[in-house]
């Protein structure tokens, strides 16, 4: 599948585990290449889908000057998104008590980002994701931090992890998205790209 990238060396940007573990999902050779950590910021005029497509294009460009012609470069950007407000990676303990808190018995939205790049070309797209939290106590809320420690997660929370089995009353859209990667939309993209 995908021979239309066949002529190039395929590179996963990201630290993330989850994103190498759903890319190995389309079985195509891919490698995986570490920046130092980029700076997640982005301009405050930007809301909600622009913010994680932004922040991918901008761990792209870090990347540009290390790629040859022949490299295929794919990274992401995931963030929560809930009551008009950014929900990132957490900076400490309190602070991912804090996002479980506010989004505990709420839906929220969970948005990918993701840049596709060669020294020819560039294209960006999105995908959306709907999570119904069940009401969280302050014990699971606890025990889940303390446990699994979801510092490298948007909102605080893996949906594959204990809280995803115990808190998420329901989803709409991809739940591969809410890990990081939305694969159907990502497989679409890479198959139509010339």
């Amino acid at each position: 599948m995908l021979e239309n990238l066949s002529r190039y060396k395929i590179v996963l940007g990201s630290q993330s585990p989850r994103r190498e573990e759903l890319l190995s999902g389309l079985d195509i050779p891919f490698e995986v290449k570490t920046m130092p950590d980029i700076e997640e910021s982005y301009p405050p005029s930007l809301w909600k889908e622009e913010i994680p497509v932004y922040i991918a294009c901008k761990k792209a460009t870090a990347f540009q000057a290390l790629m040859n012609d022949d490299v295929f470069l794919i990274t992401a950007d995931t963030i929560v998104w809930q009551s008009d407000k950014v929900y990132g990676k957490p900076q400490d303990e309190e602070d991912a008590k804090a996002m479980l808190r506010f989004l505990s018995g709420k839906t929220h939205e969970v948005i990918t980002g993701v840049c596709l790049t060669t020294k020819e070309r560039q294209q960006s797209f999105y995908a959306v994701s709907e999570v119904k939290f069940a009401t969280l106590d302050e014990q699971e809320i606890d025990y889940y931090i303390r446990k699994y420690r979801p510092y490298d997660k948007a909102g605080a929370y893996g949906v594959q992890e204990w809280i995803g089995y115990i808190g998420v009353e329901s989803l709409s859209g991809s739940f591969y998205n809410i890990m990081g990667l939305p694969m159907r939309l990502l497989y679409k993209y890479l198959k139509e790209w010339m």
